[in-house]
């Protein structure tokens, strides 16, 4: 609750209360299914592209139907920031709407990469130490304490990834939330 009431500003007490169950299921979503890949014979489902990128979209669409509560149709003025030359605004228009989908993209590949690629290192590298253990030759086996080790460490990372992704998405749907109900107030450098 403490990171919500500081990512997002501008919006009493109680409304941020009600915004933070929201953000506590895809937290929660995120911090127990990231991790379920490190469980031998799982899968992650953050690992899968179509998942994230369905959980990243809607995630979008609140964020937009929020700041088009909050604002009405003044919520299309994050398209163009307070001082802009006139002549280039048509170029920043489109790029600030571009910037704005992409949002949605971020937040799945992000987690999507993350999971995908740690996950499938620990797994290659746990069936190579595998394999090493299991040779009949000796000195394979005094070899096979090296990439064991190494693979434990490595799945010591991907967890604490596992577990740090959970807090990057909850932290980036916060900020999103603070752009989408504060519009253009955080914005000194324009002034």
């Amino acid at each position: 609750m403490n990171l919500v009431n500081e990512k997002i500003g501008g919006l009493s007490g109680n409304v941020k209360q009600e915004f933070f169950p929201r953000i506590s299921v895809a937290f929660t979503f995120s911090l127990f299914r990231n991790p379920q890949g490190m469980i031998p014979f799982s899968f992650t489902v953050t690992s899968h592209f179509l998942i994230t990128l369905a959980l990243s979209f809607s995630i979008f669409i609140c964020i937009t139907i929020v700041g088009f509560q909050r604002h009405g149709l003044h919520f299309f003025s994050f398209l163009l920031p307070t001082v802009v030359p006139l002549p280039s605004a048509p170029f920043l228009v489109l790029l600030e709407l571009i910037s704005y989908c992409f949002r949605a993209l971020s937040l799945g590949i992000r987690l999507f990469a993350n999971m995908m690629v740690g996950h499938n290192l620990v797994n290659i590298l746990s069936g190579f130490a595998w394999t090493m253990l299991f040779l009949n030759n000796i000195f394979y086996f005094i070899g096979d304490l090296g990439p064991l080790f190494i693979v434990l460490a490595l799945a010591g990372l991907e967890l604490g990834v596992a577990i740090s992704q959970a807090h990057v998405s909850m932290i980036s749907i916060c900020i999103y939330l603070n752009d989408a109900t504060n519009l253009h107030q955080n914005e000194s450098f324009h002034n």
